[in-house]
C-alpha cells in the first residue's frame, strides 16, 4: 500500500463560484500510477468545499440559488461584528458541505457515476487562488 500526496491549484471569482476538477484530480491519480484504492480530497480553509454532482449549468445556478436562500449574504452575523470581510455567511456555507472527499478507484479510473463530477464551491465572497490537497491511498 503507498501514500502518495498531490496538489491541485486553480483561481475562483468568489461568491459562491462553483468549479469541476473532476479532470484535475484525475490527471494526478494517472500520475500515481496506482491502480486500486481511494483518493481523499481536502480543501485547505475555512470558506472552501467539495463535493459531488451533475455537473450542468442549470443545476450550477440552482446550487449557487439554494445557497444564497437557506443563508444569505446580507444579514447580521455575529462573526461580521468584529471581522472587516464581513463573510460569516461564506464560514457557514462551507460548513454544510465540507472540506473533504473520498472516491474510491480501481484500474486507475476513479468511480464516479455517470453523470457525476467533483466540484469546487468557492463560498468566501473574494476572488481566491487555492490550492487543494490529494492524498491518494493505493496500491
Amino acid at each position: 500500500m503507498e501514500v502518495l500526496s498531490k496538489k491541485i491549484s486553480f483561481s475562483t471569482n468568489g461568491d459562491c463560484d462553483i468549479i469541476e476538477i473532476t479532470s484535475l484530480v484525475h490527471e494526478k491519480l494517472k500520475e500515481s500510477k496506482l491502480s486500486t484504492g481511494v483518493l481523499h480530497i481536502f480543501v485547505p480553509g475555512a470558506t472552501g468545499s467539495v463535493t459531488t454532482v451533475e455537473y450542468e449549468p442549470g443545476l450550477v445556478k440552482d446550487l449557487k440559488n439554494f445557497f444564497g436562500e437557506i443563508i444569505p449574504e446580507k444579514r447580521s452575523y455575529c462573526h461580521d461584528s468584529h471581522i472587516p470581510k464581513g463573510n460569516a455567511h461564506s464560514h457557514i456555507r462551507a460548513s454544510l458541505i465540507g472540506p473533504s472527499l473520498d472516491v474510491p478507484f480501481e484500474n486507475g479510473t476513479l468511480q464516479l457515476g455517470t453523470y457525476q463530477q467533483i466540484i469546487f464551491i468557492e463560498f468566501d465572497n473574494r476572488p481566491r487562488n487555492r490550492d487543494v490537497v490529494l492524498k491518494i491511498i493505493g496500491k
